[in-house]
């Protein structure tokens, strides 16, 4: 059982809907007994405190941002630190630099993502991964599914880019300030650890120590 704390402001949590597996993140989010709301619409991105970028097709969605008009938003309100981001496989893709390819992508994270660097859907896997959430706890184990996955280039992080855990040596979750980005798929894992330390990422911004990076 995973707690929240509940003593501050209330979240409000959204779901990106417009392609990919948003339903596996509004049930996770639903087991943390949070009421996430699928967005489809700017106006649905103006009150939302923590927004979830699920994985799909990074070109597909980020055409769809930009034809429902909802790229902007998401761009000045986390730029701005209202809006806390999780980007999971495609979603992080999008929270990346640009890489050359169009369309651009929403250049939040200060990392550049190497699209299908793991292979193709037959070369999917699950395995466990160690990551550490606190700067002062030791690190847990935690199993990561990886479906076609994004491989972030380390090279190209920026000073604020933290790791917060690693696949045989390779980051595969990375916090910048109140930005996250997975290149594996923790909607599916049945561990709801994850999602709720994102959920909690607003109050560490004001109050609490940073993570310690691995």
């Amino acid at each position: 059982m995973v707690n929240l704390d509940r003593s501050a402001v209330e979240r409000r949590v959204g779901v990106l809907a417009l392609q990919g597996a948003s339903a596996p993140h509004l049930a996770m989010l639903r087991s943390l007994g949070i009421e996430a709301i699928p967005v489809r619409r700017r106006e649905e991105l103006d009150s939302l405190t923590h927004l979830v970028l699920p994985g799909g097709e990074s070109t597909t969605l980020r055409h769809l941002l930009d034809l429902f008009d909802l790229a902007g938003t998401i761009i000045a309100r986390a730029a701005s630190g209202e809006l806390s981001i999780f980007g999971t496989c495609a979603g992080a893709i999008l929270l990346g630099q640009d890489d050359g390819e169009r369309p651009p992508r929403l250049g939040l994270l200060e990392a550049q993502l190497e699209r299908n660097a793991y292979g193709t859907q037959v070369d999917s896997f699950s395995r466990s991964i160690e990551l550490r959430l606190a700067p002062d706890a030791a690190p847990i184990s935690f199993p990561a599914v990886f479906i076609r996955a994004p491989r972030f280039v380390e090279a190209s992080f920026g000073r604020e880019v933290e790791v917060l855990a690693r696949d045989q040596g390779i980051p595969v979750l990375v916090r910048q300030g109140n930005l996250l980005a997975a290149t594996f798929h923790p909607e599916l894992s049945g561990d709801p650890r994850i999602h709720a330390w994102f959920l909690e990422m607003w109050l560490a911004r004001r109050d609490r120590p940073a993570p310690a990076a691995i």
